[in-house]
């Protein structure tokens, strides 16, 4: 066993000629701080096995109306998102489980009052991705998967 867990994963945009930004921090460490998600961010951070609880949060930032179009009937033809994958604990994907656990705070670009929404891959709101697990890590995955 090591003495660290490698949090890692990836974060794309949809459309990279808009300057969507993002930032990841695991507790209070910043590890991504880019103002335009401009090609597939992939990060990667060791954080010791130290039996305490923590905090994954991935950050969108720097999207305005503008970049999202709505048709004559209220529908959104097009949008831009960051999607975020590929995240594991040690190389495990948590897959399923990361969905399931995140919590994604946002209120609508300012349209609306702050919401906890359940998260489906994409973000598509400034907001915060927030997942609350424990170290020992392969212990939390084998409560949580």
């Amino acid at each position: 066993m090591s003495d660290f867990t490698t949090i890692t994963g990836s974060i794309d945009s949809s459309d990279k000629k808009i300057p969507l930004g993002t930032e990841v921090w695991i507790d209070n460490t910043c590890v991504v701080n880019v103002d335009h998600v401009d090609r597939v961010i992939c990060f990667s951070h060791q954080l010791p096995e130290d039996d305490g609880e923590h905090e994954l949060r991935i950050v969108m930032k720097h999207k305005t109306e503008d970049h999202t179009e709505v048709d004559d009937s209220g529908e959104i033809v097009r949008d831009a998102v960051l999607s975020i994958s590929d995240i594991k604990f040690d190389e495990i994907a948590l897959g399923h489980t990361f969905l399931e656990k995140t919590v994604y705070t946002h209120d609508f670009n300012g349209s609306g009052n702050s919401i906890d929404d359940r998260f489906f891959g994409d973000m598509g709101c400034n907001g915060t991705l927030s997942l609350k697990f424990s170290t020992p890590a392969h212990l939390w995955m084998l409560d949580n998967m």
